[in-house]
């Protein structure tokens, strides 16, 4: 299990490829082709978040909630994993397998990714004072254009009710606030044997750690 919760991210990025390739073979058209190339994006942007550079959790840890135990405490690799894929990932998969019926679940992963990209350009920078983080990459190349285009589309094709857009938009609010803030608050333990081993620290920590007797 412990390999799994350092890992998932790497068998997302295998899923990405595979997805793509099953894309090339079934040519799906219209909303349903863009929400698996979005669950392909949440992969490659997972992927930057924990492999390259992947010094997302000590540096959340640090930034956003000012942690003295960066590889351990509130985000860690449990809690990373429940977050990531337990949420993460179902929700983009069934959203875009049940895109004709659940258009209001579509609206509330992109909702996601936009809280993403709020998150990694705006929030993590200004509290941080950095230029990069890691995420914000494919948040920025990936997630916002994405998102834009797959809301212009929704408008334009008149594919939402308006209780797709209530129930959408209120899901996708508590998705990033619940799903993702409110999670790592509740299941957050100092003494958690759930440790990232030091490459998921940033490097001026990773640094420091080594360092230490």
């Amino acid at each position: 299990m412990n390999l799994l919760r350092l890992h998932w991210f790497d068998i997302g990025i295998g899923l990405a490829l595979i997805t793509g390739i099953l894309l090339l073979v079934t040519h799906p058209v219209g909303l349903g082709l863009l929400l698996w190339i979005s669950l392909i994006t949440l992969f490659v942007h997972q992927f930057e978040e924990y492999r390259y550079p992947g010094y997302f959790p000590g540096m959340m840890n640090t930034v956003l909630f000012a942690s003295t135990r960066p590889d351990r405490f509130p985000l860690n690799s449990q809690t990373s994993l429940i977050v990531n894929v337990l949420v993460g990932w179902l929700a983009y998969f069934l959203a875009a397998l049940f895109y004709r019926h659940a258009v209001w679940l579509a609206i509330a992963t992109l909702l996601v990714s936009v809280g993403n990209v709020v998150a990694h350009v705006i929030l993590f920078n200004i509290k941080g004072k950095t230029r990069y983080n890691p995420g914000m990459l494919t948040a920025v190349v990936l997630f916002l254009p994405l998102s834009v285009y797959c809301f212009s589309w929704i408008i334009g094709h008149h594919a939402a009710t308006a209780v797709d857009w209530v129930v959408g938009l209120a899901l996708g609010a508590a998705m990033n606030y619940i799903g993702i803030l409110k999670l790592i608050d509740w299941l957050k333990d100092a003494d958690t044997a759930y440790i990232f081993p030091p490459r998921f620290l940033p490097p001026r920590l990773r640094a420091a750690k080594a360092e230490q007797p």
